[in-house]
Order: structure tokens, then sequence, then C-alpha cells
């Protein structure tokens, strides 16, 4: 079979440019194969290669992300050396127009780079750190596979111009990522020290485009600089100021950091605390960018945390704690009695363990964030995305606090004026935005394993705290449903079929709005930019949002119910009745989406 000769020119000049030879040979075996005798090969290595050149990797909702491989499409040193060089010409003319404004001099760009264990993190940061120095400007490499929030923190407390975070953060073994942020003398709002948003993101992406070759891009074989250990002893001086002086700390924590590297980091923060009685899960304690005991190194995924939760049912254990791979997300497993089921004697889930949803972490370390805030901070402000829970909204107004819905995406939320608190569903939260402009896994893990071991010295759990919570705003129960597609037009497809034909009800209550989230609606107050997606509300304040994921080939649906709890009984049999209501009609809230994006 015949290959495209377009597509097939393609491939040789990428491959003539590619500087790693093992990727570059890789393309020229597939570009054999394509024009082989035997159909069937011929034709699996011609879509292969489509993909790979179907265009470049673009910046989603958490940078640039795609799996390992050669190509325009994948992740690899041609990928990367090009990003670099486009970012150091954005950050070239950005202060060109500071030094203009300003009729002073200015130095060449400082850019601090991490990175995680994943394969060729390493090398992709090493040769951001080549491009940045042969450019005139100054490179700050961390000095070994650190934790993102560790990143986003030396970005703000090194004044750096920019930070890359080389990271596929929860993504499968093959993927890896490249994270910016902006700040220092380009950025100096309230987004300064976060990730990129528009217009940046389009203006780096134009530089990029602009790139001619590798070859064309010069790189210096050394030159930049390997911090020391100050850059982490500096951002665990300052997480571990958010600890409570004086506070309990008798607590037995299970941690996991599922074969990424915040195992290490996370001991340091909560040992530094005072929490001592800490067992980490052996099998997942060490860097490995094979993952081998999980299938996606997501907490989110089932199964991620099994191992946790069954040493959490053998040592007796009071809280799960577990990073994803680069420790910016923290799932949380507790003991919740409603959750006991019968599997087999000793086993976690006879023993009540169940992992919090993020919607439920985010209401709790939200409320404990407004307690400690709300004299000091009357103007602070707690941000959630478009697609959490609601819950948020009305704990800060019962501390008299604002509430702001962003888009999703660290990058967005961080930016939020004023903000004390911000969480997203999918187990990020900040914590402490003055510091880490982004989620951070082990800031949060630090002030849940304070209010877990705050609450036990009152005879009480984390459970009680939702319970309490429940009884004061009501029942908000969330869910998602995610559709995960190969074919990536499908997802497109996907959008439009549910804009075109939107459920009429949901769980038997009409459906009241259709909002079209891609119009967006900045003319409103604390309104929102357009995005991707659709949000429906119905007459009894079930609410979903269906939008594309940014960091996987995914539609997702955000599913949220509220149940009133009733004034009769007693208060934990109130509870758990209308959580039972509340899961019943979420069920039928689910069948009905997917039933309209015809799943």
């Amino acid at each position: 079979m015949a290959l495209d000769p377009t597509l097939a020119a393609q491939v040789r000049a990428w491959a003539d440019d590619d500087p790693d030879p093992q990727t570059a040979e890789h393309l020229r075996m597939l570009l054999a194969t394509a024009e082989d005798d035997d159909e069937g090969l011929a034709r699996a290595a011609q879509d292969e290669l489509a993909d790979r050149f179907s265009g470049p990797l673009e910046f989603g909702t958490a940078g640039l992300r795609g799996a390992l491989g050669g190509g325009p499409h994948r992740m690899n040193r041609a990928v990367v050396i090009r990003a670099a060089a486009g970012l150091v010409h954005y950050l070239r003319d950005a202060l060109s127009a500071v030094r203009a404004d300003g009729g002073i001099d200015v130095e060449g760009p400082r850019v601090v780079i991490g990175y995680d264990a994943r394969f060729n993190s390493d090398v992709f940061a090493a040769d951001t750190a080549a491009v940045v120095t042969a450019a005139g400007g100054h490179a700050l490499l961390l000095p070994s596979p650190l934790p993102t929030p560790v990143l986003a923190f030396a970005v703000r407390h090194l004044g750096a111009d920019a930070g890359v975070m080389v990271t596929a953060s929860h993504n499968p073994p093959q993927d890896n990522g490249y994270k910016v942020y902006l700040g220092g003398r380009v950025v100096t709002d309230g987004g300064q020290g976060a990730q990129i948003v528009p217009p940046y993101d389009a203006e780096i992406a134009e530089r990029i485009a602009a790139v001619e070759s590798v070859a064309s891009v010069p790189r210096s074989e050394g030159g930049w600089t390997v911090l020391g250990e100050e850059v982490l002893d500096a951002y665990l001086t300052a997480v571990g100021a958010l600890a409570e002086p004086g506070a309990p700390r008798d607590l037995r924590v299970v941690v996991t950091p599922l074969h990424g590297v915040g195992g290490h980091v996370a001991e340091l923060v909560l040992r530094g605390a005072g929490f001592t009685d800490l067992h980490f899960v052996a099998e997942q304690a060490l860097p490995d960018p094979r993952f081998p005991t999980v299938a996606f190194p997501n907490p989110e995924e089932p199964g991620a945390i099994d191992l946790a939760l069954a040493l959490a049912e053998e040592v007796d254990a009071d809280l799960v704690l577990a990073n994803d791979p680069d420790a910016d997300r923290c799932a949380v497993a507790v003991r919740d009695p409603r959750s006991a089921s019968y599997r087999g004697e000793g086993s976690a889930a006879a023993g009540g363990w169940r992992m919090l949803h993020g919607d439920e972490v985010g209401a709790l370390l939200g409320e404990d964030v407004a307690r400690r805030v709300a004299q000091a901070r009357p103007d602070g402000v707690l941000a959630s995305s478009i697609v959490s829970s609601r819950l948020l909204g009305r704990i800060a107004a019962a501390h008299g606090l604002r509430h702001r819905a962003t888009l999703t995406g660290f990058k967005w939320i961080s930016r939020v004026e004023g903000l004390v608190f911000g969480y997203e569903e999918a187990l990020g939260y900040c914590v402490d935005p003055a510091t880490v402009r982004d989620k951070d896994g082990l800031s949060a893990a630090l002030l849940l394993a304070g209010l877990a071991a705050r609450v036990k010295a009152e005879g009480r759990t984390l459970v009680d705290l939702l319970d309490d919570l429940a009884l004061e705003h009501g029942l908000h129960l969330t869910d998602q449903l995610s559709a995960r597609f190969t074919d990536l037009g499908q997802i497109p497809a996907t959008m439009d079929r549910v804009r075109t034909s939107p459920p009429q009800t949901l769980a038997g209550s009409h459906v009241v709005e259709v909002r079209d989230l891609s119009v967006g609606n900045l003319d409103e107050p604390d309104g929102l930019p357009p995005t991707d997606g659709l949000l429906l509300l119905a007459e009894d304040d079930t609410r979903v949002v269906v939008r594309p994921s940014g960091t996987e080939p995914k539609v997702k649906c955000y599913l949220e119910v509220v149940v009133d709890v009733p004034a009769s009984a007693d208060d934990g049999d109130r509870v758990g009745a209308a959580r039972r209501a509340a899961r019943e009609r979420l069920d039928a809230v689910r069948a009905d989406v997917a039933g309209a994006l015809g799943l």
C-alpha cells in the first residue's frame, strides 16, 4: 500500500531533524512498514503515522501532554526543544516590552525547571535548560525529581519569569507532559506564578510554530545552574507554617505516593509537623515510571489505592493519604460505618474504608480554612471550578466570605483575586495560594492530617464533620460519568449530540436551564470565559455539567443532587436517610445523562 506522499515527506523531514536517534529510527521503521506488502501491517502503520502527524500538541487544561514517541503529536525531545525555544522567544519579547516601558536594561529571562521521575523527564528538563541558556537566559534546574508543587513554589520564591515542570501527573506510564508557569517581570498581577491561560498560551504557541527546525535552535552543553536543597527546604518551611501549633498529633496515617515523586517530601512534611505514626505502602513508596501496581496512577481510578486500604485495615489506621505521581493531588480515605460491607474478615471493605470524593475533601478543607481566616480575612474568597460541588459557596456565605466559580483547572482558580482557598473535584486543593499558586497535594495532606487529629481528640471523625455540613447546608452528593474514546473525533460529535438533544428531565425533575458554556458570559459579574461545555439545571436543583477532559481522551459529566436533611430522628439517621435518597436520585440522573450521550 502506498502512503500519502505529503505525509511521507513530513515523516522523513521530522526524522531527519529529530535529535533523538531512537524516536527517529522508530519513525523510519513505521514509514517502511506503511508501504509493506502486508495490507494489515501497512494500514496500522499508516494510521499510526497519521495520528502522530495530525498536528502539534496543544496547551490544554494542564499544559502540553501526550504519549511518548516520535512526531509532532507526541512527547519527545524535538517537541520539547521547539516548546522551549518558543517559550524563550516569548519571554524575550515580553521583557523587551518591560525594558521599553521602564527605560531600563533588563537581563535575560530567568526560568526555573522541574521534573518528575517519568521516562525522559530528566532529558526533557535538560533540553529545556540547554535552550534557555543558549538564548541568553538563566536556567535554574531543580536538583532531582521533585513534586510539581515544589516547582510552582520555586517560581515565586526565586522570582523567576517562568517555570517549566516536566510531568504527565496522573496519566498512564507511556505519557509525559510540559507545564508552563509565568511570573517574575512577565506577569505581575494575581496570576503571578500560575500556569498559563489565554492569551499567553496562544502567544507562546505562535512562537513555537515559528521554529523552523530543531537544528536551528541553539543549545548549550552546559552553563545552567543546578539548584541545591535550599529550594526544597524553603518549601518545607512554608508548608510547615500551615500546621496549627499545639494541636493534637495522635494519628495513625497510611501514605502512598503511587510510585511517584511525592513520598519522600510527604514524609518530610508530615514528620516535620509532628505526625510520626506513618505507614508507607512499601510496594508504591519509591518512584517507578512503570507504575507496576496500578492500571492508571490516578487515585480516582478504581483499585489505585487498594493496597493502601488493605494496609490501613491491617495497621488499624485513622486515615489514608494518597498523592498522585507528581503530588499535586491528594486523595483521602476514611472509615465510614455506613460503607461497611462483608468482603472477608479483616478486609478493607468489611472495615468500612472508603475514599472520600474530591468534593467532600474540598468541603472539609474549605470549612477548615474558612474557620481559620474568617476574622483575619473578611474579604477572602473561596473558589472552586464550575464542575465542583456548590456546597463550597454555602460554606463561604456561612462564614461571611465570598465564593467564585471558575473554569476547570488551577490556572483559573489560582488567579482569583483575594483567594484564600480553592479546589476542584478532581482531588486538587490550594490551601496556601500566597505560597503556591497551584494545587498542592502535600500541603493539603498536612491540613487534612491536622483536621483528622483534632476531631479524633474530640472523639469524632471526618465523617462526622461531613454530617455536620449536611445538617447545616443540605446533603450535596456528587458523582461523575465518563466516556473514554480511542477515536478523538467522537468527542466533538458527542458534545454536539448532547447540545442538540439535551435531556428534558433529570431523575424526573424538569430541566429549567440549558447553558452553553462555549458562549461565555464575561459581561456578567463573576462571569466566565467561553469553554467547551454544557450546563443543565433541573427544577429540584439537580445540576449536570458535560465537558471534554483537558488531560485525557474523555467526555466527562459532573452530576450533583442536593437533598435537605429532615428535622427528625437523631442526626446520624437523618443524614443517612438523606444520603440514601440522594444516591437513588443520583443513580437516576446518571441513567438519564448516559442515555443522552448514547452510552
